[in-house]
């Protein structure tokens, strides 16, 4: 059989809803920019302090790290569109609070810095949820270039939004800058309004946060391609922020060069993302993703190394171009490894995660770089990310990117609905399943060992325990069994199943000593049943 033809960069803007959030996303993107431009400005006006000018940047950062997890988890158990609008309505809010602010002459320092604050809060809950929609929007094989287009749509605003706002500035004035950013945020709003979502039907009512909140963290605890994806994100992106963090300094005091080329540089690295952003899907029909992440991060950590030398201006260009390039390859590979080795349910609460960890990386990597770069110099500091970066990609090696692309988390609903005497209140619990298996003796170490992935996707869907015995009296027959916390969240486990663990109880047929017998499961539930004790014995069931 021929491969199939991989879709283009472009592809996925052929998509109607797709292509209008795209749209609206970048424009918020530029107007974000537009706001920082006017934010620093202003406060570099007003108090001329460094350390103000910094304030800002970290109100609009620091949220993200505080509040992704809880934003991903609110937007597992909400509507997402709804959830979405609000995000855009208070950041609408809170940016026209700022020009009016501005217009009056009445902006003060530190009520810049609480509105900048609010402001990184709504981007912060939306992050999550913004980046899970990404599959709903586009068919799986477009998920690829999708991720991609949204890295280049961040990039397109880095390379254009600084200089817009600082037009708008000079022009128009602080106000007018803020202005804009509110009218970005009333176009997302808009586009996220007319967006004729299909809610996930389910007959349980949704999980509460804290529950939701378990639920997510156990499942990163279980999911082997996610855990890859933060350990490849925590070793590239603590390193690799020492370029951005101390490109001023080898501009302003090694290449003693003006504002004017660290702008280009600037320029050059997000040109290159751009470059890579189109040329990527190429690549991926040729390279698989974790072969992709180590050449790209080692071709970053020569970048750095490069940066770190070289005093040639316009052989720097190219530097920047390249680890621009090496940037959107690392970022949208481990992207789309998030997005699609995590099913629907759990989807924000997987990427907040992500973006916990690069946002983490970012800071913490940024001050220490900046620290180190103070100690013993921006070269000797440049000279040991490059090596960290290069160690570090090294050392993940083991943590795979690769089984994200064989891993289908479609829902398989292939589990029937458990057969029951009498009506079971959902909150009654705990819930002990047993599966009993009767297994040729010449497979016994195989069935073992096929039943282990089993064992890990119970854990993921919300089983508190889980555990097998073999029979003493009757060698060959087996018990699995697994907790839950209540019958609700055992019927839970029944949407949650994917067509991977279909395919795992499939596998698991081929080793039992009758493989049309098909495996015995029995609940068995505790606490008071309040009402009378049925006459039937232990409820039972089939799986398919």
């Amino acid at each position: 059989m021929s491969t199939p033809a991989p879709h283009g960069p472009w592809s996925p803007l052929g998509q109607p809803t797709f292509r209008a959030l795209w749209l609206a996303i970048l424009v918020g993107n530029i107007g974000t920019w537009v706001h920082d431009v006017a934010a620093a400005w202003i406060m570099a006006e007003t108090t001329n302090s460094p350390l103000m000018v910094a304030a800002v940047q970290s109100a609009t950062t620091l949220p993200v790290v505080v509040l992704a997890i809880v934003a991903g988890t609110l937007a597992d158990i909400v509507d997402r569109r709804r959830y979405l609008i609000v995000a855009q309505l208070w950041m609408l809010l809170v940016a026209s609070t700022l020009a009016v602010l501005a217009h009056l002459d009445a902006l003060g320092p530190w009520t810049l810095i609480a509105l900048t604050f609010a402001l990184g809060i709504g981007a912060a809950m939306a992050m999550p949820a913004q980046q899970a929609t990404t599959p709903e929007l586009v068919p799986k094989p477009m998920l690829g270039p999708a991720v991609a287009l949204g890295s280049l749509s961040m990039n397109i605003a880095r390379a254009t939004g600084p200089a817009l706002g600082g037009l708008i500035v000079a022009q128009a004035g602080i106000a007018w800058a803020f202005a804009v950013n509110a009218l970005t945020f009333l176009a997302v709003a808009v586009v996220l309004w007319r967006w004729r979502r299909t809610p996930t039907v389910s007959v349980l009512p949704p999980e509460t946060f804290g529950v939701a909140l378990r639920a997510g963290l156990r499942y990163a605890t279980q999911a082997s391609v996610l855990q890859a994806v933060l350990v490849k994100a925590a070793c590239f992106f603590t390193f690799a922020s020492a370029l951005t963090a101390l490109l001023p300094i080898v501009v302003k005091q090694d290449l003693a060069a003006s504002a004017g080329t660290y702008g280009l540089l600037l320029g050059c690295i997000g040109a290159g993302a751009i470059g890579g952003a189109m040329l990527l899907p190429g690549l991926r029909a040729r390279m698989d993703p974790d072969r992709m992440v180590m050449v790209a991060t080692l071709a970053y950590a020569l970048c750095i190394l490069a940066i770190a030398w070289l005093r040639w201006i316009p052989l720097l260009y190219a530097v920047a171009l390249l680890a621009g390039f090496a940037w959107i390859s690392v970022l949208s590979s481990l992207q789309i490894a998030a997005q699609t080795a995590v099913p629907a349910w759990v989807r924000a609460r997987a990427l907040s995660l992500y973006i916990v960890v690069f946002s983490a990386g970012m800071a913490i990597g940024s001050l220490g770089w900046g620290w180190l770069a103070q100690a013993i110099g921006s070269p000797q500091a440049l000279v040991a990310a490059a090596v960290g970066t290069a160690v570090a990609a090294l050392a993940s090696i083991g943590f795979k990117l690769g089984a994200a692309a064989h891993v289908n988390v479609t829902p398989s609903g292939h589990w029937p609905q458990p057969v029951i005497a009498d009506d079971i209140h959902d909150d009654r619990g705990p819930v002990l399943v047993t599966i009993e298996y009767r297994v040729a003796l010449t497979q016994r170490e195989e069935f073992l060992r096929r039943l282990q992935p089993l064992g890990h996707a119970r854990r993921r869907n919300g089983a508190l325990q889980w555990g097998v015995a073999e029979d003493s009296t009757q060698p060959g027959l087996y018990l699995e069994y697994f907790v839950d916390s209540s019958w609700r969240e055992h019927l839970r486990q029944h949407e949650r199943v994917t067509e991977d663990e279909r395919a795992i109880q499939d596998a698991l047929l081929e080793t039992l000593a009758d493989p049309t017998q098909r495996p015995q499961v029995r609940h068995f539930i505790g606490g008071a049943p309040g009402t009378a004790p049925p006459a039937a014995p232990s409820n039972q069931g089939r799986l398919a």
